[in-house]
């Protein structure tokens, strides 16, 4: 066997060494790397200070508004704080809170229905998902609602499950899903450093913090098939919404013998909010929330605590507290029923146009192509506002605030956390600005109300470029405030 030439040899080690960067040089290209990430949120600052504070809200709300006192600049010297572990935590309510998710798991599972393709992924791949949520919806409020109590002798007597329960360990519940939510932020951010895990475009900076709280793994599943971003998104929690504005009904009748049309309509409308995100299922899945974003502490929270225990304030509040009576209801009806035909009608077009750009109902609408490449709806519904479907999604926001005709915090919180959640996403829109114009009339006109929002709009480009999106939901925050200085006493 001849042998090789030391010159030869000699160049190709000379070779792989010069191939080769350096321990320093690839540390350097890291932190380049690092350097030029785009954090949103604040960076791992901000995103640390969202993870404290949300709870902190959450439990500020219910010790804040409650059947004997509600928050305000006169009696905050006043806000009752919580002296013991045993007022925010019960092993049972912690036990019941898993047994809820278990059964929506169970269902998902089990429950026939379709599936559907997801968007087409960066390797050119679709993931499945079942669309069995509609009648998973139906079935877990059965369950809760009416399934009987049978004695020793075998009859039965009453129902199973006594959902005042729910008002009652209503901060025992809550505390339950915030732990769930961090026990799953931390098993999320484990389980995405492994081999295969498909990453989230924001959520690999290489800050813990950051990560956890974006989310690394763009669509983390377990047994194959079980997607754990989408079956949070919409089972557990925002159906566990509903059940517990059912709860606050039953309580209010146990104490009053009666319940009020205040409760009745914020059970029917938040109700019909949380049945259309069931029944139209696939829509989700052409979402910023499953396309884009990653299942962290953000997602983890909002969907298992944020949405169940923020979103049910009003019926809470109305279980000792009466509401709006008389021709109110039925103007915050019509108000209601008009959020959400928009809401539901740019909903719908929006979907069936990413879904399919030449299908039959959208292949008329006029687009606007980004730098991007993405294409943007400018006709129809999305050709009367930038963001047409948020400003139907707050009107529906406000009409359920109004059955609190007299207390502002119960009110006005849904209205203004959307309202600023919307204005926050269009502001991080790269092909979106608030114009000049809306700016000076919010400056002129409304400087001393609503600084968040300020804050919020003080931060974007101030180019006068297309002015649509505003205006809609600029008339509705207004009107909101407008309310403190004509509030219908009770």
């Amino acid at each position: 066997m001849p042998r090789k030439s030391p010159r030869l040899a000699a160049k190709k080690s000379t070779k792989k060494r010069t191939t080769s960067p350096s321990p320093k040089k690839r540390a350097s290209t890291k932190r380049a790397t690092h350097e030029t990430f785009h954090y949103e949120f604040g960076g791992p600052i901000g995103a640390f200070f969202t993870m404290v504070s949300l709870p902190i809200v959450v439990y500020g709300l219910y010790f804040g508004c409650s059947g004997s006192y509600c928050a305000n600049l006169e009696n905050w010297q006043n806000f009752p704080i919580p002296s013991s572990l045993e007022e925010l935590w019960d092993t049972n309510a912690f036990l019941y809170t898993c047994g809820w998710i278990g059964l929506h798991v169970a269902l998902e599972r089990c429950l026939p229905g379709e599936v559907a393709e997801g968007v087409k992924l960066k390797d050119g791949s679709r993931l499945k998902y079942p669309l069995n949520g509609h009648l998973a919806f139906w079935i877990s409020l059965a369950v809760m609602i009416f399934t009987p109590n049978f004695d020793s002798e075998g009859s039965a007597s009453g129902t199973l499950f006594d959902l005042s329960y729910v008002y009652d360990h209503y901060i025992h519940l809550a505390t339950a899903a915030l732990v769930i939510a961090v026990v799953m932020t931390v098993y999320l951010y484990v389980r995405s450093f492994r081999e295969g895990a498909v990453l989230a475009p924001h959520g690999d900076s290489g800050n813990f913090v950051y990560d956890a709280f974006i989310g690394r793994e763009l669509n983390p599943r377990v047994m194959k098939n079980f997607d754990l971003k989408y079956f949070f998104e919409l089972r557990p929690g925002l159906v566990g919404w509903a059940l517990i504005n059912v709860g606050c009904l039953v309580k209010q009748y146990q104490l009053r013998g009666h319940v009020t049309g205040a409760m009745i309509l914020v059970n029917l409308f938040q109700g019909l909010y949380v049945w259309d995100a069931l029944f139209n299922e696939r829509a989700i899945l052409t979402t910023m929330d499953i396309i884009n974003d990653g299942f962290g502490y953000m997602l983890a929270f909002g969907d298992v605590c944020w949405v169940p225990f923020t979103y049910s304030l009003q019926a809470r509040y109305l279980v000792e507290h009466d509401g709006a009576s008389g021709t109110t209801l039925i103007a915050i009806a019509i108000l209601n029923a008009v959020g959400y035909w928009i809401f539901r009608g740019s909903n719908g077009q929006k979907d069936a146009f990413r879904r399919d750009p030449e299908g039959e109902s959208v292949k008329h609408l006029e687009t606007l192509t980004t730098k991007a490449g993405r294409k943007l709806i400018v006709s129809g519904w999305w050709g009367m506002a930038r963001k047409i479907n948020y400003t139907g999604d707050w009107i529906m926001g406000l009409s359920w605030c109004l059955y609190v005709v007299c207390e502002r915090e119960a009110r006005e919180f849904q209205s203004h956390h959307a309202f600023d959640c919307h204005l926050s996403r269009e502001c991080h829109s790269n092909h979106t600005r608030i114009s000049i114009v809306s700016l000076m009339y919010l400056q002129e006109s409304h400087s001393n109300t609503n600084s968040r929002m300020h804050t919020l709009i003080s931060r974007t480009r101030t180019q006068v470029l297309r002015i649509r999106f505003h205006y809609p939901l600029l008339l509705c925050h207004l009107l909101c405030d407008s309310l403190d200085s004509s509030c219908i006493p009770r």
